[in-house]
C-alpha cells in the first residue's frame, strides 16, 4: 500500500516588515489602519483605546513614523509607573535643589519630546488632582519645572492610550468625575479604537505565523509551521491578553517544540481564556437572548464598543457592564 504524504497546511502570507509594521488583514484593523493614514501626517491629538495587549504603543510609534515628525524624538511614559510625588518632575522636569534629591536641572518628557511626540500610556491612571496639572501644560503649550518660574515652551504631538473605560470615568459632575471631562476633549482629537485579538478572525494565524517564523530564527528552532489541529485550535481560544498573550504563546511553543510543526499540544493555553460553550437560547432565556445580541454586535463592529452600543441601544457604561456581566 503506497502511503500518501500529509499535505501542510498553507498559512496566510506575512507582509514584508517595516518599521512598526502592524498585522493585520481583518475588517476591524482595515477600519483602524484606514483611521491612521488619514491622522498620522497632522498634528492631531489621538486617544488610543483598547484593552491590554492589542498594541497601543505601537500604534503610537507607527503615527509618529508616517509623521511629518518623525524626524523627531518618541517619548513613551508609562503613567501606570509614575507616582504621584514624581509626576510632576518626571512630565515638567525640575531645577536643582527643588527637593531632595534634586541635585542638578533636569528636563521632563515634555521637553524630551519637544519637535516629536510623546506618548502618554495609561493616562486614565492619573489621580484627579494631578489632571488638572497636565491639563494646564497642553493648553498652555508650555511647561514649568518643579523650582522654577519660567514657562518653557514645548512643542509635541501628544498621543495618548488608556485600556480603561475613560468615557465613563467622565461621566457626572465635574466635581464627582474620575477623569476630567474638559481633559478627556483636549486629548481626545481623533480616536482610535483597537479590537481584541479574538474579534480579528484570521489575523489571529497571520500573527501566530509571523511569531513562528521570528522565534524559530532567533532560537535556531526547525519548527516552521502550523498544523490544521494547532490553528483551531487558535481560533478557539479567547485571548484574554490579546496580542501580547499570543505572541508569548508563540515564543513558548518555539522553545519547547521538537518538531518542524506544532501540534495543539505544543500551544499552552490558560483556562481563562478557554472559549466557553455557545449558549443556545430559548425564547424565554432573557440573558441568552442579551448575551447572544451583544457577542453578534461586537462581533458585527469588530470590537468596537462605541458603535456596538449605539447599535444595542445601550450607553458605553452599561454595555461595558454587560460585557462583564457575561464574561464576554
Amino acid at each position: 500500500v503506497r502511503k500518501t504524504r500529509q499535505r501542510q497546511p498553507a498559512t496566510p502570507p506575512v507582509p514584508a516588515a517595516e518599521p512598526f509594521a502592524i498585522i493585520g488583514e481583518s475588517p476591524a484593523m482595515q477600519a483602524v489602519f484606514g483611521t491612521l493614514d488619514k491622522v498620522a501626517a497632522t498634528d492631531a491629538n489621538v486617544l488610543i483605546l483598547g484593552e491590554h495587549g492589542t498594541g497601543k504603543e505601537l500604534v503610537a510609534r507607527r503615527l509618529h513614523a508616517r509623521s511629518h515628525r518623525a524626524d523627531g524624538p518618541f517619548v513613551s511614559v508609562d503613567l501606570g509607573a509614575v507616582t504621584a510625588s514624581l509626576f510632576e518632575s518626571e512630565l515638567f522636569g525640575h531645577t536643582k535643589g527643588a527637593f531632595t534629591g534634586a541635585d542638578h536641572d533636569r528636563q521632563g518628557q515634555f521637553e524630551a519630546a519637544s519637535g516629536g511626540t510623546l506618548f502618554l500610556d495609561e493616562i486614565g491612571n492619573i489621580p484627579l488632582e494631578l489632571q488638572n496639572k497636565l491639563l494646564t501644560v497642553l493648553e498652555r503649550r508650555a511647561v514649568t519645572r518643579v523650582g522654577s518660574l519660567d514657562p518653557r515652551p514645548v512643542d509635541v504631538r501628544l498621543v495618548c492610550a488608556t485600556n480603561r473605560p475613560i468615557y465613563d470615568l467622565a461621566e457626572g459632575d465635574p466635581g464627582s468625575a474620575a477623569f476630567r471631562p474638559d481633559l478627556l476633549f483636549r486629548i481626545n482629537t481623533v480616536e482610535v479604537e483597537l479590537p481584541p485579538l479574538r474579534a480579528r478572525g484570521e489575523d489571529i494565524i497571520r500573527l501566530a505565523q509571523h511569531f513562528l517564523t521570528q522565534f524559530a530564527g532567533q532560537y535556531g528552532s526547525l519548527a516552521r509551521t502550523l498544523s490544521l489541529d494547532a490553528q483551531q485550535k487558535l481560533r478557539g481560544y479567547g485571548w484574554p491578553g490579546n496580542v501580547r498573550e499570543l505572541r508569548n504563546t508563540m515564543e513558548r511553543a518555539v522553545i519547547l517544540s521538537d518538531g518542524t510543526t506544532l501540534q495543539p499540544a505544543d500551544l499552552r493555553l490558560s483556562m481563562q481564556g478557554s472559549a466557553s460553550p455557545v449558549h443556545e437560547p430559548t425564547d424565554l432565556d432573557l440573558e441568552g437572548l442579551e448575551r447572544t445580541a451583544i457577542r453578534q454586535a461586537l462581533s458585527t463592529y469588530g470590537g468596537n464598543i462605541s458603535k456596538a452600543a449605539a447599535a444595542l441601544g445601550l450607553t458605553r457604561r452599561s454595555l461595558y457592564r454587560r460585557i462583564e456581566k457575561y464574561g464576554l
